[in-house]
This record gives structure tokens, sequence and C-alpha cells, in this order.
């Protein structure tokens, strides 16, 4: 091949940006799923931190596995909850999905605070 023969298969075709056009997909298919998917993922995961967090002793509590009872003891990765009279369970604070309702205590500080 002589080098003129080189430089002619080397010039670009019509269509040559079919690799702008592709990365351009590309591009918003990632935007796309990083606002509807993982955006709204990570604020969850933060709410759910801030949730377990702020934990405390006489909040009631909902566990992943529907077990409703109320927190006896909180340490750091676990909580003591009471489901009934005598019942109490350990459970990694992980696995709390939602507090019921917060102790009446803190509520009327929360007024309190406010007011």
């Amino acid at each position: 091949m002589t080098q003129a023969s080189i430089l002619l298969l080397m010039v670009p075709r019509e269509g040559g940006s079919a690799t702008l056009v592709f990365a351009i997909q590309m591009i918003a298919i990632f935007a796309i799923f990083y606002f509807l998917l993982i955006r709204p993922q990570r604020k969850e995961q933060k709410r759910h931190q801030v949730m377990v967090a702020a934990l405390k002793k006489g909040d009631e509590v909902v566990t992943a596995g529907g077990v409703i009872g109320t927190v006896v003891f909180a340490e750091e990765d676990r909580v003591t909850i009471r489901t009934a009279d005598t019942t109490k369970l350990v459970v990694e604070k992980t696995r709390i999905t939602r507090v019921v309702s917060a102790r009446p205590d803190a509520k009327a500080n929360a007024k309190s605070d406010t007011g």
C-alpha cells in the first residue's frame, strides 16, 4: 500500500460522528439512572441512618421482620426492645425500619423548644 492509499483509508466517512452520538446516549442513560435510582436511594439511606442514630429508650419501633416493640436499651449497634410484658429481643439497629412514636418526654421537649 502506498502512503496515499493509507491516508484515504484514514479519512472519516459520512456518519463518522456515530461514536459521539453513542457517547451522548451513554451519558444520558447514566444521568437518568443517577436521578431516578441512585440519588433517591442515597437520600433514603441518610434518612434511615439519622433515624437509627436517634433511637432512644422509650421509642416505639417496627423491625424489618414486622415486630413492634419499645426500646428498652440502646447500644452502638444493637437495641433491646420489649414486645410484651416479659419478652425482650435484641435486634441490630440497622434492622429497625421505622419509629412509630417517640418517647413522650421527647415530644414535650420538642414542643418547648419550638414554642
